[in-house]
């Protein structure tokens, strides 16, 4: 997990609101036990809907042939989540309006367990699909709502802290979900591989129910709030940079099963080790990143997409070089873990006044990229060449690293 990407200051509320206890009046001075267990439970459970969402990745091509479906139709898995967790996010905030937003998150892991079920007994493509629509659902509710709970489970001074753990649950995710996947899928099946975070999620209600305390809606979010940050100069550029890089990313990651066993003439035992290599790097840089992003965030993020635009590009022209092959895939895993600190640092500093809608904005902008990326990658594999996604996502990230150099030149003047 990575460092604090948010100033414990700027995300303190501003009145008193429910503690830990579930009482209302300020946060005590320090966390007790039970405040980081809450923390720790939606940790987790963001790390389990991220994996879920990741599971496509690792095991396309397993999914594709028992399914009787084309990689790139089977890429629409990817595709399908991330639009409906785009959609889910606003609103999934604005629907539950002062409800309990524990009650929320226990809502939406329950759809979680239910999408990781149906998928894990698909008979067919379109059950498939019908069961990422309700992991979009889990995710955009989930993240959106759990992404702003710090600040009402610990006190001020541990609020940074709190949200580096959270956060961190979706940046490892991000990093290691696709590798496990595969990993399991390869010994025991595509099927098994959707059902162990069901089990995880199950896990996780549990925890919710017991260890986080009641959190009353501290007031309904409504779209206008939601348009106007939109409206703010700094916001809308990290929406930019997070939407061009993530879908540069997704572009070419969705299909990397097929672009190492094309591209690089691998079997199923090497790929699984060069994911796993992806994923320990992608946590490193997740620690790399947290202990630089205070002081130059988008200088950090300028220096990650570029990482990533170089690492896609020597993987497209390594060939079947192995040594190459496996430097490129641990470069892009270190680059993409820093990724998501900065991007989160860029939009959740742009708007402390608003963590709730920013939490949705963010994820908004997460998912649609995630969509675009698969979708366009998908296409590209199936109109030009599986290795084209590689140059696409190499270009994209090469635009978003331009965008942060530039941020950070308007912040020293």
């Amino acid at each position: 997990m990575s460092n604090p990407v948010v100033d414990p200051a700027s995300t303190a509320p501003s009145s008193p609101v429910p503690g830990p206890a579930g009482g209302s009046g300020p946060a005590p001075e320090t966390a007790g036990v039970r405040s980081w267990l809450a923390v720790t439970a939606i940790a987790v459970g963001t790390f389990a809907v991220v994996c879920t969402e990741m599971l496509p990745v690792g095991l396309l091509t397993p999914i594709s042939h028992g399914l009787h479906v084309s990689d790139g139709t089977t890429g629409l898995a990817m595709s399908l989540a991330a639009v409906v967790a785009g959609l889910a996010a606003p609103i999934v905030l604005v629907v539950a309006g002062r409800v309990d937003r524990r009650v929320v998150l226990a809502a939406m892991m329950l759809v979680l367990i239910a999408a990781n079920t149906i998928s894990a007994l698909a008979p067919n493509f379109a059950t498939l699909l019908f069961a990422r629509v309700l992991v979009g659902i889990g995710i955009g509710g989930f993240w959106a709502i759990g992404a702003s709970l710090p600040a009402r489970l610990v006190p001020a001074r541990s609020v940074g802290r709190a949200a580096a753990v959270i956060f961190g649950g979706v940046s490892v995710a991000s990093v290691i979900g696709v590798p496990v996947g595969t990993v399991i899928g390869e010994w025991a099946g595509w099927r098994v591989a959707f059902a162990v975070p069901g089990g995880l999620g199950a896990a996780v209600l549990l925890a919710l129910l017991v260890l986080v305390p009641p959190l009353p809606a501290e007031r309904a979010v409504g779209p206008r709030e939601l348009t106007a940050l939109l409206r703010r100069r700094t916001v809308l550029t990290g929406a930019a940079a997070l939407v061009l890089v993530v879908a540069g990313h997704f572009g070419a990651y969705t299909y990397i099963r097929p672009i190492l066993e094309e591209v690089g003439d691998l079997g199923p035992g090497p790929i699984g080790g060069l994911l796993l290599g992806y994923g320990v790097a992608g946590v490193v840089g997740n620690f790399v990143a947290g202990g630089y992003i205070g002081r130059a965030p988008h200088g950090t993020l300028a220096v990650a997409a570029g990482l990533l635009a170089v690492a896609v590009a020597v993987l497209a022209l390594c060939g079947a070089w192995t040594p190459g092959t496996a430097t490129a895939m641990l470069a892009w895993g270190l680059a993409y873990g820093a990724v998501p600190v900065g991007l989160q640092a860029w939009l959740l500093r742009s708007a402390p006044d608003a963590p709730e809608a920013a939490s949705a904005v963010f994820v908004t902008g997460f998912q649609i990229a995630i969509a675009l990326g698969s979708l366009l990658g998908g296409a590209a594999v199936d109109a030009v060449a599986t290795a084209s996604v590689l140059w696409f996502g190499g270009v994209l990230a090469a635009t978003t690293a331009l965008l942060a150099l530039a941020a950070a030149r308007r912040d020293r003047g």
